[in-house]
């Protein structure tokens, strides 16, 4: 059997596919998962979705083909004589078929993570999601090669091509919420209707529930097919025939079951599916990590994973940081958080933030951009968007808060942020639903029109010179707090 598999091993016609899958997948994987942001959480559902599209194509038609070479070839009878079980000899090209592919599947693997490796600033490889692509070139190959040789014909190998990527493409239209069945298809690695988010397996332990009843499923499916191959009477004597049973019972009853266990899964806060009997609880608890900080008035602090991004928003964020820092009420950190996730009915999800922390350092609290929904937003934009978002909140944690700010609050905090360059705000309230392009109204701002005297007195106040704005802000900051400074006592 070993020279067998060695001689299937140099003829098997996966050989000859090795150059178009890779370059399948430097086309539709590579390309793609290299250009998104470099989280291993990303890059690893990139690689789990797409190259298992790759691969499982290309190779079921291929088993395919090696499944019907016996048929196309007439070569049954005279193969019937042969010392070895029928079931035992087609195990062989079977194997040397899915060794290939498998071969390629993590050599495409190693060099998609070398690059991950390379790019990403914190964290490693989820090894999960590869396990999932392994299992789905199996069981794809054990598929293809059942349908050859149970319909052998040249058109067998093609007609399978096309069904197994309109099975794994049709399959998530049936999807409706985390608690689905089809869940378990290879392809999904989350909710279905979101693509992967870099806060997801950042601030939390990655959950590998969905991944163990996929392989659970891919491995059952791949059992029962094989199984299948040898229940017919020429397959081999009775014991080897009882055998193929119950490799196909047990196989149908794992694949079952992790369908199953599928359809209990749900969303759970941390943006990952849950499964009540697979989940561990340790992957509830947050990862520890060393945060990167700036070196601005008032530290900016991220997750490590999003370091390549702290240059930036710092920069955006130090305008405003210069102005408030060291006045009573400014926080002593600006502190990365993690949101939490919330299925809606449907495929919906929403994304939910934290309120600001309290303790006896201030610490305010920042959601970057890339946590929500959304298209993926450069260095620059997140940067943007994130002094959009918190200038005004930063300021007016020092100046005052609330719906019930006076006119001279809401002047000299208009004031403060003219004097740091921000011109135009979309403010987002510091705790509530995250939507990207969304802002959630800001209950504690009211606008200081053009011609007011609320406008004029921030014009006058910003045209100060710095250090008189700030000697002026120190002395007052108090009274302007309790609402005891009116519009005419702003310099």
């Amino acid at each position: 059997m070993t020279r067998l598999l060695r001689v299937e091993l140099r003829h098997n016609a996966m050989v000859l596919l090795l150059p178009v899958v890779v370059a399948l997948f430097w086309l539709t994987t590579y390309r793609k998962t290299v250009a998104m942001a470099p989280f291993w959480n990303v890059r690893a559902a990139s690689l789990q979705l797409n190259a298992v599209l790759d691969f499982a194509v290309s190779v079921t038609g291929t088993a395919a083909w090696m499944g019907s070479r016996e048929a196309r070839h007439r070569l049954t009878d005279q193969l019937t004589v042969t010392a070895r079980p029928r079931w035992a000899r087609l195990l062989v090209p079977w194997a040397a078929t899915a060794i290939w592919a498998l071969v390629v599947y993590f050599g495409c693997v190693a060099w998609l993570y070398a690059a991950t490796a390379h790019q990403a600033s914190w964290g490693g490889p989820l090894w999960w999601p590869v396990a999932v692509g392994a299992a789905s070139v199996a069981a794809f190959s054990a598929l293809g090669f059942a349908v050859g040789t149970c319909l052998p014909s040249r058109f067998t190998a093609p007609l399978a091509t096309i069904a197994a990527f309109f099975v794994l493409a049709l399959s998530t239209q049936l999807i409706h919420g985390s608690q689905s069945y089809w869940n378990v298809s290879p392809i999904v690695t989350g909710p279905w209707d979101m693509a992967p988010q870099p806060g997801v397996a950042t601030f939390y332990p990655f959950a590998p529930d969905l991944p163990i009843a996929q392989v659970m499923f891919l491995v059952g499916l791949t059992a029962a097919l094989l199984g299948t191959l040898g229940l017919p009477a020429g397959a081999g004597g009775r014991p080897l025939r009882l055998a193929a049973a119950g490799l196909t019972g047990a196989g149908l009853l794992a694949a079952g079951t992790a369908a199953g266990l599928a359809g209990t899964g749900t969303l759970g806060p941390h943006g990952m599916i849950d499964i009540p009997a697979l989940h561990d609880a340790a992957s509830d608890r947050p990862l520890r990590y060393t945060p990167v900080c700036s070196h601005t008035a008032i530290p900016v602090c991220f997750n490590p994973a999003y370091a390549r991004y702290l240059p930036a928003t710092a920069g955006a964020l130090a305008p405003v940081l210069d102005q408030i820092a060291g006045l009573p009420g400014a926080p002593a950190r600006i502190v990365q958080e993690s949101v939490t996730y919330r299925q809606e009915p449907g495929n919906g999800v929403a994304v939910f933030y934290a309120g600001r922390s309290a303790g006896p350092a201030r610490v305010f609290p920042v959601v970057l951009a890339d946590q929500v929904p959304g298209p993926a937003m450069t260095a620059a934009q997140m940067a943007d968007q994130a002094a959009s978002m918190y200038a005004g909140g930063l300021v007016r944690g020092v100046i005052g808060d609330g719906p019930a700010a006076s006119p001279a609050q809401n002047a000299v905090a208009r004031a403060v942020l003219t004097a740091a360059g921000v011109r135009q705000l979309t403010i987002s309230s510091p705790s509530g639903k995250a939507a990207r392009g969304t802002d959630a109204p800001d209950s504690g701002r009211q606008e200081v029109a053009p011609g007011t005297t609320a406008y004029a007195a921030a014009v006058r106040f910003a045209a100060l010179p710095a250090s008189a704005r700030r000697a002026w802000l120190v002395r007052h900051i108090a009274a302007l707090r309790a609402g005891q400074v009116t519009l005419e006592q702003i310099p």
